[in-house]
Formats: structure tokens, C-alpha cells, sequence
């Protein structure tokens, strides 16, 4: 190949090409016209873009965070078969305990959404990690507590 057609075949690839059904839009009409497109059709791009604004609101508004050992070792005493089931629940029950999680509610409050526990998708991987009959003896979890009261509960950071 000489240079020329090289260049010819660089060149191509960088000019868009148009159609007869899609002229070129200005830049004016291409911002209106990315308005008008609902969320489903746009780009994954700018579906993530309009997500990531939640993300930091929730971080900010961590009232209390702790960092616990959970002692998973009474889920030996069950079946193999119910061991790591056994361990979810005997995590759910330390951390509800121990980050005050239950609410009594009267009779005048019955609208409000009570709290929720939030367990990661790390946490539950690191506990059925070795499969349903062998869940670790203990786990280390970072517990945040929001404004709301819901309670997530993450990996530490030293495993």
C-alpha cells in the first residue's frame, strides 16, 4: 500500500459518515434533541452520569459507622446444608443488635418506613464464598448507619 491510500483510509475513519435520512444536527438541536430521548434509549453513559450524584448524597449522610468482628462460629452446630444460610442470619441478628436497629412503632407512626438492614454483595460473597457447608468462623464488617436509619453493612477494608 502507498502512503496516499493509507492516509485516504485514516481519513475516512475519522469523518462521520451521513446518510440521507440523518443530516448533520447543530449543536443546539443535538442538546434538545438529547432531552427529548427518555432514560431507557439513552446511552449507558449518561444512565451512569445521572447515577453517580446519589451515590456521594448517601455517603454524606453517614451518621455513625463502626467496625465489628462477627463470630459466625454457631453455624457449624447446624447441618451442612444450612450452615451459610445459618451464618446470613446470625449476621443480620449481631448487626441489628448491636447498631440498635429495631423500632418499636405505635400507633401514630405507622406511615414511616421503618429501617432497613442493607447487607453488601461483598459480605454475602465472603460468607458463601467456600460454599453452603463451609461459611467462615468469623467475619470482619464495616456497619454505616445513615440519617434515615438504614443500616448497610460493608467489607473492612483489611480483608
Amino acid at each position: 500500500m502507498s502512503k496516499e491510500v493509507v492516509e485516504e483510509q485514516k481519513k475516512a475513519e475519522e469523518e462521520p459518515v451521513l446518510t440521507e435520512e440523518e443530516p448533520a444536527l447543530e449543536p443546539a438541536e443535538e442538546a434538545t434533541l438529547a432531552e427529548e430521548i427518555p432514560a431507557e434509549e439513552k446511552p449507558m453513559e449518561a444512565v451512569a452520569e445521572e447515577a453517580k450524584p446519589k451515590k456521594k448524597k448517601a455517603e454524606e449522610e453517614i451518621v455513625e459507622e463502626r467496625t465489628y468482628t462477627v463470630p459466625l462460629s454457631r453455624a457449624l452446630v447446624r447441618p451442612p446444608k444450612k450452615r451459610a444460610p445459618r451464618a446470613m442470619q446470625l449476621l443480620k441478628a449481631f448487626i441489628t443488635k448491636h447498631m440498635k436497629l429495631e423500632m418499636k412503632v405505635s400507633e401514630e407512626e405507622e406511615e414511616e418506613e421503618l429501617p432497613q438492614l442493607i447487607i453488601s454483595q461483598e459480605v454475602n460473597e465472603k460468607i458463601w464464598d467456600k460454599g453452603i457447608e463451609k461459611p467462615p468462623r468469623k467475619i470482619r464488617v464495616r456497619a454505616a448507619k445513615d440519617k434515615d436509619g438504614n443500616v448497610t453493612v460493608y467489607l473492612a477494608e483489611a480483608q
